[in-house]
Protein backbone atom coordinates (compact mmCIF):
# COMPACT_ATOMS: atom_id res chain seq x y z
CA UNK A 1 0.00 0.00 0.00
CA UNK A 2 1.13 3.57 -0.76
CA UNK A 3 1.67 6.42 1.68
CA UNK A 4 -1.79 7.97 1.95
CA UNK A 5 -2.91 11.32 3.31
CA UNK A 6 -6.48 11.83 4.48
CA UNK A 7 -8.01 15.29 4.93
CA UNK A 8 -11.49 15.52 6.50
CA UNK A 9 -12.40 13.19 9.37
CA UNK A 10 -16.13 13.80 9.78
CA UNK A 11 -19.00 11.31 9.99
CA UNK A 12 -17.84 9.63 6.78
CA UNK A 13 -14.15 10.43 6.65
CA UNK A 14 -13.20 9.04 10.06
CA UNK A 15 -14.42 5.46 9.46
CA UNK A 16 -13.07 5.54 5.90
CA UNK A 17 -9.64 6.49 7.23
CA UNK A 18 -9.84 3.72 9.83
CA UNK A 19 -10.50 1.18 7.08
CA UNK A 20 -7.38 2.36 5.25
CA UNK A 21 -5.36 1.72 8.41
CA UNK A 22 -6.88 -1.76 8.66
CA UNK A 23 -5.82 -2.38 5.06
CA UNK A 24 -2.21 -1.58 5.94
CA UNK A 25 -1.87 1.95 4.57
CA UNK A 26 0.68 4.30 6.10
CA UNK A 27 -1.70 7.13 6.88
CA UNK A 28 -1.20 10.84 7.61
CA UNK A 29 -4.39 12.64 8.68
CA UNK A 30 -5.60 16.20 9.11
CA UNK A 31 -8.84 17.83 10.22
CA UNK A 32 -9.69 21.23 11.72
CA UNK A 33 -11.32 19.29 14.59
CA UNK A 34 -8.63 17.80 16.86
CA UNK A 35 -10.75 15.00 18.36
CA UNK A 36 -10.97 12.66 15.33
CA UNK A 37 -7.28 13.33 14.59
CA UNK A 38 -6.37 12.12 18.09
CA UNK A 39 -8.59 9.06 17.57
CA UNK A 40 -6.88 8.17 14.28
CA UNK A 41 -3.41 8.76 15.75
CA UNK A 42 -4.30 6.38 18.59
CA UNK A 43 -5.27 3.83 15.92
CA UNK A 44 -1.90 4.11 14.18
CA UNK A 45 -2.04 7.16 11.89
CA UNK A 46 0.37 10.10 11.89
CA UNK A 47 -0.89 13.65 12.49
CA UNK A 48 -0.46 16.20 9.72
CA UNK A 49 -0.22 19.87 10.68
CA UNK A 50 -2.05 21.14 7.58
CA UNK A 51 -3.27 19.99 4.17
CA UNK A 52 0.10 21.07 2.79
CA UNK A 53 1.94 18.98 5.39
CA UNK A 54 -0.23 15.94 4.63
CA UNK A 55 0.42 16.26 0.90
CA UNK A 56 4.18 16.62 1.39
CA UNK A 57 4.26 13.18 3.05
CA UNK A 58 1.89 11.33 0.71
CA UNK A 59 1.82 9.64 -2.68
CA UNK A 60 -1.99 9.69 -2.63
CA UNK A 61 -4.09 12.36 -0.89
CA UNK A 62 -7.79 11.81 -0.13
CA UNK A 63 -10.14 14.67 0.68
CA UNK A 64 -13.56 14.08 2.29
CA UNK A 65 -15.05 17.51 2.92
CA UNK A 66 -18.53 19.11 3.02
CA UNK A 67 -18.72 21.00 -0.30
CA UNK A 68 -16.88 22.72 -3.15
CA UNK A 69 -15.58 25.75 -1.16
CA UNK A 70 -13.99 23.53 1.50
CA UNK A 71 -12.37 21.30 -1.13
CA UNK A 72 -11.01 24.31 -3.04
CA UNK A 73 -9.60 25.75 0.19
CA UNK A 74 -7.92 22.48 1.23
CA UNK A 75 -6.54 21.76 -2.24
CA UNK A 76 -5.79 25.22 -3.67
CA UNK A 77 -5.79 27.65 -0.72
CA UNK A 78 -3.19 28.56 1.91
CA UNK A 79 -1.15 25.64 3.32
CA UNK A 80 -2.97 23.44 0.83
CA UNK A 81 -2.43 20.22 -1.10
CA UNK A 82 -1.13 21.98 -4.21
CA UNK A 83 1.62 23.63 -2.14
CA UNK A 84 2.81 20.37 -0.57
CA UNK A 85 2.29 17.74 -3.28
CA UNK A 86 5.06 16.59 -5.60
CA UNK A 87 4.48 16.03 -9.34
CA UNK A 88 2.89 12.60 -9.80
CA UNK A 89 0.92 12.80 -6.55
CA UNK A 90 -2.68 11.61 -6.94
CA UNK A 91 -5.53 13.55 -5.31
CA UNK A 92 -8.73 11.57 -4.79
CA UNK A 93 -11.54 13.92 -3.85
CA UNK A 94 -14.22 11.75 -2.27
CA UNK A 95 -16.40 14.72 -1.27
CA UNK A 96 -19.75 15.27 -2.98
CA UNK A 97 -19.23 18.56 -4.83
CA UNK A 98 -20.17 20.27 -8.08
CA UNK A 99 -18.73 18.46 -11.11
CA UNK A 100 -17.86 21.89 -12.48
CA UNK A 101 -15.71 22.52 -9.39
CA UNK A 102 -14.05 19.11 -9.83
CA UNK A 103 -12.97 20.06 -13.35
CA UNK A 104 -11.70 23.47 -12.22
CA UNK A 105 -9.62 21.93 -9.41
CA UNK A 106 -8.27 19.22 -11.71
CA UNK A 107 -7.11 21.77 -14.30
CA UNK A 108 -5.17 23.75 -11.68
CA UNK A 109 -3.58 20.60 -10.25
CA UNK A 110 -2.62 19.41 -13.74
CA UNK A 111 -0.50 22.55 -14.19
CA UNK A 112 1.63 21.33 -11.25
CA UNK A 113 1.80 17.74 -12.48
CA UNK A 114 -0.68 16.52 -9.86
CA UNK A 115 -3.26 13.93 -10.97
CA UNK A 116 -6.87 13.91 -9.76
CA UNK A 117 -9.89 11.65 -9.50
CA UNK A 118 -13.33 12.69 -8.27
CA UNK A 119 -14.72 9.73 -6.33
CA UNK A 120 -17.83 10.52 -4.28
CA UNK A 121 -19.48 7.77 -2.29
CA UNK A 122 -22.91 6.44 -1.40
CA UNK A 123 -23.97 4.35 1.57
CA UNK A 124 -23.85 6.72 4.52
CA UNK A 125 -22.12 6.18 7.85
CA UNK A 126 -23.06 2.48 8.26
CA UNK A 127 -21.38 1.46 5.00
CA UNK A 128 -18.46 3.80 5.66
CA UNK A 129 -17.89 1.89 8.91
CA UNK A 130 -18.28 -1.49 7.18
CA UNK A 131 -16.03 -0.49 4.28
CA UNK A 132 -18.80 -1.34 1.82
CA UNK A 133 -19.42 2.05 0.21
CA UNK A 134 -20.38 2.46 -3.44
CA UNK A 135 -17.65 4.61 -4.98
CA UNK A 136 -18.27 6.45 -8.27
CA UNK A 137 -15.06 7.58 -9.94
CA UNK A 138 -14.24 10.11 -12.65
CA UNK A 139 -10.79 10.57 -14.17
CA UNK A 140 -8.07 8.89 -16.24
CA UNK A 141 -8.19 5.09 -16.42
CA UNK A 142 -4.47 4.70 -15.62
CA UNK A 143 -4.78 6.87 -12.51
CA UNK A 144 -7.84 4.89 -11.40
CA UNK A 145 -6.02 1.57 -11.80
CA UNK A 146 -3.14 2.94 -9.75
CA UNK A 147 -5.35 3.55 -6.69
CA UNK A 148 -8.09 0.94 -7.14
CA UNK A 149 -6.75 -1.10 -4.22
CA UNK A 150 -6.94 1.95 -1.93
CA UNK A 151 -10.53 2.65 -2.96
CA UNK A 152 -11.33 -1.05 -2.50
CA UNK A 153 -10.35 -0.78 1.17
CA UNK A 154 -13.26 1.64 1.66
CA UNK A 155 -15.88 0.31 -0.75
CA UNK A 156 -17.34 -2.92 -2.06
CA UNK A 157 -18.40 -1.33 -5.35
CA UNK A 158 -15.77 0.80 -7.11
CA UNK A 159 -16.59 1.93 -10.65
CA UNK A 160 -14.87 4.27 -13.09
CA UNK A 161 -17.70 6.01 -14.94
CA UNK A 162 -15.88 8.52 -17.16
CA UNK A 163 -13.63 11.57 -17.25
CA UNK A 164 -13.07 13.97 -14.36
CA UNK A 165 -16.40 15.26 -13.03
CA UNK A 166 -18.24 12.07 -14.01
CA UNK A 167 -18.02 10.73 -10.48
CA UNK A 168 -19.89 13.73 -9.14
CA UNK A 169 -22.45 13.62 -11.99
CA UNK A 170 -23.12 10.01 -10.98
CA UNK A 171 -23.39 11.00 -7.32
CA UNK A 172 -25.89 13.76 -8.17
CA UNK A 173 -27.98 11.22 -10.09
CA UNK A 174 -27.77 8.92 -7.05
CA UNK A 175 -28.85 11.69 -4.68
CA UNK A 176 -31.82 12.65 -6.84
CA UNK A 177 -33.03 9.05 -6.87
CA UNK A 178 -32.51 8.63 -3.12
CA UNK A 179 -34.31 11.90 -2.29
CA UNK A 180 -37.28 11.07 -4.51
CA UNK A 181 -37.46 7.56 -3.05
CA UNK A 182 -37.58 8.94 0.50
CA UNK A 183 -40.23 11.49 -0.49
CA UNK A 184 -42.37 8.77 -2.12
CA UNK A 185 -41.97 6.56 0.93
CA UNK A 186 -43.01 9.38 3.26
CA UNK A 187 -46.05 10.35 1.21
CA UNK A 188 -47.18 6.74 0.83
CA UNK A 189 -46.74 5.77 4.47
CA UNK A 190 -48.51 8.88 5.71
CA UNK A 191 -51.41 7.94 3.43
CA UNK A 192 -51.50 4.42 4.93
CA UNK A 193 -51.31 5.76 8.48
CA UNK A 194 -54.03 8.35 7.85
CA UNK A 195 -56.24 5.54 6.53
CA UNK A 196 -55.74 3.59 9.75
CA UNK A 197 -53.54 0.86 8.25
CA UNK A 198 -50.44 -0.24 10.17
CA UNK A 199 -47.46 1.30 8.25
CA UNK A 200 -45.12 -1.48 9.37
CA UNK A 201 -47.41 -4.08 7.81
CA UNK A 202 -47.65 -2.01 4.64
CA UNK A 203 -43.86 -1.88 4.50
CA UNK A 204 -43.54 -5.65 4.94
CA UNK A 205 -46.19 -6.29 2.29
CA UNK A 206 -44.53 -4.16 -0.40
CA UNK A 207 -40.93 -4.88 0.58
CA UNK A 208 -40.50 -7.79 -1.81
CA UNK A 209 -42.40 -6.26 -4.73
CA UNK A 210 -41.54 -3.67 -7.35
CA UNK A 211 -41.81 -0.83 -4.81
CA UNK A 212 -39.19 -2.48 -2.61
CA UNK A 213 -35.77 -0.82 -2.64
CA UNK A 214 -32.52 -0.40 -0.75
CA UNK A 215 -33.73 3.04 0.29
CA UNK A 216 -36.98 1.62 1.68
CA UNK A 217 -35.14 -1.05 3.68
CA UNK A 218 -32.59 1.41 5.04
CA UNK A 219 -34.95 4.24 5.95
CA UNK A 220 -38.36 2.77 6.77
CA UNK A 221 -37.19 1.07 10.02
CA UNK A 222 -35.80 4.44 11.16
CA UNK A 223 -39.11 6.16 10.44
CA UNK A 224 -41.08 3.47 12.30
CA UNK A 225 -38.85 3.98 15.36
CA UNK A 226 -38.99 7.77 15.08
CA UNK A 227 -35.20 7.64 14.94
CA UNK A 228 -33.80 10.49 12.87
CA UNK A 229 -30.24 10.33 14.20
CA UNK A 230 -28.18 11.19 11.13
CA UNK A 231 -26.46 8.73 8.91
CA UNK A 232 -26.83 11.42 6.25
CA UNK A 233 -28.12 14.81 7.33
CA UNK A 234 -30.95 16.75 5.66
CA UNK A 235 -28.68 19.80 5.36
CA UNK A 236 -26.15 17.74 3.36
CA UNK A 237 -28.85 16.39 1.06
CA UNK A 238 -29.96 19.99 0.48
CA UNK A 239 -26.39 20.78 -0.62
CA UNK A 240 -26.37 17.85 -3.04
CA UNK A 241 -29.74 18.72 -4.55
CA UNK A 242 -28.69 22.35 -4.98
CA UNK A 243 -25.58 21.14 -6.82
CA UNK A 244 -27.82 18.88 -8.92
CA UNK A 245 -30.12 21.77 -9.86
CA UNK A 246 -27.19 24.10 -10.62
CA UNK A 247 -25.66 21.43 -12.87
CA UNK A 248 -29.02 20.71 -14.53
CA UNK A 249 -29.48 24.43 -15.24
CA UNK A 250 -25.97 24.62 -16.67
CA UNK A 251 -26.73 21.70 -19.00
CA UNK A 252 -30.33 22.64 -19.82
CA UNK A 253 -31.69 19.46 -18.22
CA UNK A 254 -35.01 19.39 -16.30
CA UNK A 255 -34.96 19.00 -12.52
CA UNK A 256 -38.66 19.34 -11.72
CA UNK A 257 -39.07 16.68 -9.03
CA UNK A 258 -35.66 17.47 -7.57
CA UNK A 259 -36.71 21.07 -7.05
CA UNK A 260 -39.89 20.07 -5.26
CA UNK A 261 -38.15 17.71 -2.85
CA UNK A 262 -35.47 20.35 -2.23
CA UNK A 263 -38.22 22.72 -1.08
CA UNK A 264 -39.47 20.05 1.36
CA UNK A 265 -35.99 19.56 2.82
CA UNK A 266 -35.52 23.33 3.12
CA UNK A 267 -38.85 23.66 4.97
CA UNK A 268 -37.65 21.09 7.51
CA UNK A 269 -34.30 22.84 7.88
CA UNK A 270 -36.18 26.10 8.59
CA UNK A 271 -37.91 24.25 11.45
CA UNK A 272 -34.53 23.33 12.96
CA UNK A 273 -34.44 19.79 11.57
CA UNK A 274 -31.49 20.25 9.21
CA UNK A 275 -29.30 17.89 11.24
CA UNK A 276 -31.92 15.11 11.17
CA UNK A 277 -31.27 12.08 8.99
CA UNK A 278 -32.77 12.57 5.53
CA UNK A 279 -35.34 9.88 6.40
CA UNK A 280 -36.80 12.69 8.52
CA UNK A 281 -38.36 14.01 5.31
CA UNK A 282 -41.39 11.97 6.37
CA UNK A 283 -42.03 14.70 8.96
CA UNK A 284 -42.98 17.11 6.16
CA UNK A 285 -45.89 14.85 5.19
CA UNK A 286 -46.73 13.95 8.81
CA UNK A 287 -47.18 17.62 9.69
CA UNK A 288 -49.54 18.19 6.77
CA UNK A 289 -51.65 15.13 7.61
CA UNK A 290 -51.40 15.48 11.42
CA UNK A 291 -50.30 11.85 11.89
CA UNK A 292 -47.07 10.06 12.76
CA UNK A 293 -45.80 6.98 10.91
CA UNK A 294 -44.68 4.80 13.80
CA UNK A 295 -44.72 1.19 14.99
CA UNK A 296 -47.93 0.15 16.72
CA UNK A 297 -47.41 -0.31 20.45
Amino acid sequence: MKNVGFIGLGIMGKPMAKNLLKAGCKLVVYDINADPVRELVAAGAKEGKSSQDVASQSEVVITMLPNSPEVKDAVLGEKSVIQGAKPGTILIDMSSISPIASKEISEKLKQKGILMLDAPVSGGEPKAIEGTLAIMVGGPHETFENVKDILGAMGSSVNLVGEIGSGNITKLANQIIVALNIAAMGEAMVLATKAGVDPEKVYRAIQGGLAGSTVLDAKMPMVLDGNFKPGFRIELHIKDLMNAIDTANELGSPAILTGRVLEMFQALKAEGKGRNDHSGLVQYFEKMANVEVRKKK
